[in-house]
This record gives C-alpha cells, sequence and structure tokens, in this order.
C-alpha cells in the first residue's frame, strides 16, 4: 500500500520542524511555506529540522515550490537538519547544499536527539 502524503509541523522559536510521510505534492509545499515565510519575517534567519518517515521524494509540482522557496530564500536559513534512514536521503542532504547558505547535516533516526540539539545550539558568532 502506498503511504499517502502526510506533512506535520511544530515552531518554536526560529525552529520550524517538519515531518514527512509519503509523497508531497505542490498543496503539502504550499502548507509548509506561510509558516517559513511568518518565521522568516519574525526572526530574519530560521532553522529548520525534516524527519522523513516513509518518505518518497515530491511530484513535480512540489518539486518545482521547492526550488522557487529555496531560490527566494537562498540565505534566510542557517541550519539544516534532514534526518532519515535512507541512502537517497543522506544523498539528497548533499544535493541541497549549493541551493543554500545554510549549515546543511544529515542525520540517522537513531541520533534524532543530537539533530534536535544542533539545530538548537547558538552559533559561534552569536555571542
Amino acid at each position: 500500500m502506498k503511504a499517502t502524503a502526510h506533512v506535520d509541523e511544530l515552531t518554536y522559536e526560529n525552529v520550524l520542524e517538519v515531518d514527512l510521510h509519503g509523497k508531497l505534492c505542490r498543496e503539502d509545499f504550499e502548507r509548509i511555506a506561510p509558516d517559513t515565510e511568518r518565521l522568516i519575517g519574525q526572526y530574519g534567519k530560521i532553522r529548520i529540522l525534516v524527519t522523513m518517515r516513509d518518505f518518497e521524494g515530491w511530484d513535480m509540482g512540489a518539486f518545482w515550490e521547492d526550488l522557487k522557496w529555496e531560490a527566494k530564500h537562498f540565505n534566510d536559513v542557517e541550519r539544516l537538519a534532514m534526518v532519515g534512514d535512507e541512502a537517497w536521503q543522506k544523498w539528497m542532504t548533499s544535493f541541497c547544499k549549493p541551493f543554500t547558505t545554510a549549515a546543511v547535516r544529515f542525520f540517522p533516526f537513531e541520533k534524532l536527539d543530537e539533530a534536535h540539539e544542533w539545530v538548537g545550539e547558538r552559533m559561534k558568532d552569536e555571542g
């Protein structure tokens, strides 16, 4: 049975956590984008933690929306932690690096706590 797309979000301070399941469509991405826009407006720079459980990727509409968002917000993300267990998810983390100035790291699910700590820790230049 194919998983249906599912997106859960949690925000705290300048951190957005997104939990992805299934295959994302344009409507799923459009649901996430307003929260990121609001956080960027409030904090200037944000941090994102993405967990990918049974995540199958994007359809073309969601992929296009993601590329447009990344081009618009190239400098607005400080840290991006991607958490998953699939080899392609780890590869995708490396693929994302040229599209952002953010520090980007991949964590396997057994290191989810470490991913939370890394996303939430103070940056060295913050004092």
